[in-house]
């Protein structure tokens, strides 16, 4: 899934958004590009499950 992330505007953003990820499906395959704001996840979690989990970190996501 590819989704955008407006928040995540640095590296130590990028790195919150992939722990959150991997907290739901530690062998997700995250690519996170924060120049653009775009997050690229392979994973066996539901979309929901990850969007789910990012807003409650602070990086609400929408479908990309």
């Amino acid at each position: 899934m590819k989704l955008k992330i407006e928040n995540m505007t640095c590296g130590g953003c990028a790195r919150s958004v992939t722990k959150a990820i991997q907290s739901v499906d530690p062998n997700a395959v995250i690519e996170t590009n924060p120049a653009a704001r775009i997050v690229r996840v392979e994973t066996t979690a539901s979309a929901v499950v990850v969007q789910k989990v990012l807003d409650d970190a602070g990086y609400p996501a929408t479908a990309n």
